[in-house]
């Protein structure tokens, strides 16, 4: 983490993406205000974050100093009144978004910047409605956001290039890997990339060429392994374009490409096969299968930040 002189900032939403990246801002050093509507959510915001910390492997010093860099608050005008930056991570509604930015551009400072987390909302949509739309935009930071290094920086039509610096500098001095996505579409970069893979994947189970299992298996036993160092356009890089161009003569015009989801996805939905929480999605999982997996992703997560060399 490169050295940053400390913010005021302020998180809306104390729950999963709200508890990480506070907990990742006060790490760096910056003065953080939390605020949620649920009560619950704000009483439970030291525990979460500690145990989060614990996950990462963070010690009992740095995590009481970094708890003692974020304060609670009872309300959405208390939160933002001293803000220089505000971060939105509440529910993926656009109604209620807005709302929020609404209310946060009555309160805050007229320099404030306002970014909104979300992971394929429009953020043009979100921001239209606001007075001071040069200093907002999107930052898309990926779960866990206290583990994954990624925080997508998103421009609107409105964005001035001086609130996407000063964004950009503000993550990057906290450890993250800001990356600037210029327009503004739906999944910005890296959701786009990802669910062409899950389409894919859907579309081999539906279509009865592999199970569930078997994709995984392939993913993580394949070129999955070379993902973290080596990126795709890298890779048809290294083995030539011309190869590139031959496999895809050959094998795109069988990939899925229909619009809309997997009418097989939409039935697991609407049988209530909702993934690890219900039991059963794509496969089936016990509490214990479920858990043994989160705490391998944190593991796996953790033990990446000491081998893979800063980009």
């Amino acid at each position: 983490m490169s050295a940053q002189p400390p913010r005021q900032i302020t998180v809306l939403g104390a729950g999963l993406m709200g508890h990480g990246i506070a907990l990742t801002l006060a790490r760096a050093g910056h003065s953080v205000t939390v605020t949620d509507p649920v009560d619950d959510a704000r009483a439970t915001l030291a525990g979460r974050v500690s145990e989060s910390l614990r996950l990462m492997g963070v010690g009992a010093d740095e995590t009481a100093a970094t708890l003692s860099r974020i304060a609670l608050a009872d309300s959405l005008p208390e939160a933002v009144a001293q803000a220089q930056v505000v971060f939105e991570a509440a529910p993926e509604k656009m109604a209620l978004k807005q709302a929020l930015f609404a209310e946060v551009e009555a309160h805050a400072p007229a320099d404030c910047i306002l970014a909104s987390n979300t992971s394929v909302m429009p953020i043009t949509e979100i921001m239209q409605g606001l007075k001071g739309r040069h200093r907002a935009l999107g930052t898309h930071w990926w779960n866990p956001p206290h583990m994954i290094p990624l925080v997508e920086v998103i421009r609107t039509e409105w964005t001035e290039t001086a609130t996407m610096d000063t964004m950009c500098d503000l993550l990057a001095a906290a450890g993250k890997t800001p990356v600037r996505v210029e327009r503004d579409v739906p999944g910005f970069i890296g959701n786009r990339l990802q669910h062409a893979l899950w389409r894919e994947a859907i579309s081999l189970v539906e279509r009865g060429i592999c199970d569930a299992e078997s994709v995984d298996t392939v993913i993580k036993s394949c070129f999955g392994r070379r993902l973290a160092v080596l990126g795709p356009l890298e890779n048809a890089d290294l083995v030539g374009t011309d190869l590139t161009l031959d496999i895809h003569r050959t094998v795109l015009a069988d990939l899925e490409h229909r619009p809309g989801p997997s009418p097989y996805l939409e039935q697991l939905v609407a049988e209530g096969k909702l993934g690890m929480k219900t039991g059963e999605g794509f496969r089936t999982w016990t509490e214990a299968e479920a858990t043994a997996t989160r705490e391998r992703v944190a593991t796996h997560l953790r033990r990446l930040d000491t081998i893979l060399p800063e980009d």
